[in-house]
């Protein structure tokens, strides 16, 4: 009987105990979604404004130079310094503002990207658990080589499940 059983095991195909693995590009998907164009958008405006804010200050920083400039041999010296004071406060608040909207423009940037990545793997996850996958690889992840004879691609699953063409 037992040797009935492990004939019965060596003969049977080998594509039932063959794991399956999948591979998707989720760069692909990401920039095919209307989220992604909508946040880049966004993010975009957000620098315009950013930017408009930045040049409005740079001009008023140029104005009073220009005004310090011509008036600075006349002004006495008390005027003088806090003149030249006015000018060093307003160029490091150009300066802190600067810093202060790139940092927030990445924040923006990140917590738009980490709502579309996150919907992305879901349909990832939903897509390996009906098809029964034990793995499914990025290959935006700079993984060097993945046979696509053992591996499925499943980037047009994951992006019929999300809605995309």
């Amino acid at each position: 009987m037992k040797k009935l059983i492990l004939i019965a095991l060596l003969c049977a195909p080998m594509s039932a105990f063959a794991q399956k693995f999948g591979h998707v590009n989720t760069q692909d998907i990401i920039v095919a979604m209307p989220e992604y164009t909508k946040a880049r958008t966004e993010i975009e405006e957000l620098g315009k404004q950013y930017e408009a804010d930045l040049k409005t200050m740079q001009d008023e920083l140029q104005k009073k130079s220009e005004a310090y400039d011509k008036e600075e041999k006349t002004l006495p010296d008390n005027i003088k310094q806090r003149r030249q004071q006015e000018l060093q406060d307003l160029y490091q608040r150009i300066q802190q503002s600067y810093q202060d909207n790139q940092q927030s423009l990445q924040k923006a940037s990140g917590e738009k990207m980490q709502a579309i990545s996150a919907k992305v793997q879901e349909a990832i996850q939903a897509i390996g658990q009906a098809g029964g996958y034990v793995y499914i690889m990025d290959v935006a992840a700079g993984i060097p080589y993945i046979s696509t004879t053992l591996s499925t691609d499943v980037t047009s699953q994951v992006k019929t499940k999300l809605g995309l063409k």
